[in-house]
């Protein structure tokens, strides 16, 4: 068999369940503990996911894919793919305590394909409760592995103001 055959498919979960939204990571990394998904593997990498990145390179996976809750503008529940060059450039908020797109540039070293899942949250912030609609969110990406196509979610449409005064 090959590689591609036999490499498991790795979901790394970011975020802190004591802070409300930010707990979407984490609780799907529950969920897919206690419901396993053929072919998948869950890492939670709580607030600090560079720390167990050995433990993703070690599983040497095909695919990655980083679920946070990220403030991508949008509303509360809903979720976007987002280009990891992106990340840096939109100062997406973070209670991390490092940048996802060094994590990220650091995993693409080993691992061919890492897709980024943002969860917009509706509140952040110590002890507050998680909002239905990012529970319900954080339910959709577990359905969604099932099956998963990097497409299954749409992509955060970004809008680059260089091409806009192209067009100009």
């Amino acid at each position: 068999m090959s590689k591609a055959m036999t490499a498991p498919k790795v979901v790394l979960t970011v975020g802190n369940s004591m802070m409300g939204d930010d707990g979407a990571g984490p609780l799907l990394a529950e969920l897919m503990e206690a419901n396993p998904i053929d072919g998948w593997i869950v890492i939670n990498g709580g607030s600090a996911p560079e720390n167990v990145s050995y433990q993703v390179r070690a599983l040497q996976p095909q695919c990655v894919v980083i679920v946070d809750a990220a403030d991508i503008g949008l509303k509360p529940g809903e979720i976007r793919v987002i280009d990891p060059d992106y990340i840096a450039e939109m100062f997406i908020m973070s209670t991390h305590n490092m940048p996802l797109n060094f994590l990220i540039d650091q995993l693409k070293d080993d691992i061919p394909d890492i897709t980024f899942l943002g969860i917009q949250p509706d509140l952040v912030g110590f002890y507050y409760p998680m909002t239905e609609a990012v529970k319900n969110a954080v339910d959709e990406v577990y359905q969604g592995l099932k099956s998963w196509r990097v497409d299954y979610f749409p992509e955060l449409e970004v809008c680059d103001e260089d091409e806009e005064e192209i067009e100009e």
